[in-house]
């Protein structure tokens, strides 16, 4: 790898935040690319679809591995040797777009849900204003 030529990191996440801005973000355990690991972003929750976070595909509440994933959705062998995030990013993509209609039938369910509930909780703690005879 040639570091000498490698761009500034300030320089690289402004080009990735500007590339994800307003997109729907697929992948596997984002969370470990885009905030702890690499990027340090922050993506809406809303445009997330997470294998890893997705309520179907949790095992007794628990995350699986993508490999595991991959075997059960796809039929496909991932990770045989050594990591290649082409390679997770496909399979992850592949197992989003096999599952895109109910998956997103349960996003705008929950956003629905969501909205509706915050804009009931934001009307019964917000004190009525009444108006001032003049």
């Amino acid at each position: 790898m040639n570091m000498i030529a490698a761009k500034e990191f300030s320089t690289v996440q402004k080009k990735v935040a500007e590339a994800i801005k307003g997109r729907i973000l697929v992948g596997h355990a984002l969370h470990n690319d885009l905030k702890v690991v690499v990027l340090l972003l922050s993506h809406p929750r809303k445009d997330t679809r997470d294998t890893a976070e997705y309520q179907p595909f949790l095992r007794e509440g628990r995350k699986r591995a993508l490999r595991d994933l991959a075997a059960e959705i796809l039929g496909a062998k991932i990770q045989q040797k050594e990591h290649c995030s082409i390679e997770d990013a496909r399979a992850a993509m592949f197992i989003y777009q096999k599952h895109k209609k109910e998956w997103e039938k349960n996003i705008m369910k929950q956003f629905r849900f969501n909205k509706k509930h915050k804009n009931k909780h934001r009307k019964k703690s917000m004190p009525e204003q009444t108006p001032k005879a003049s």
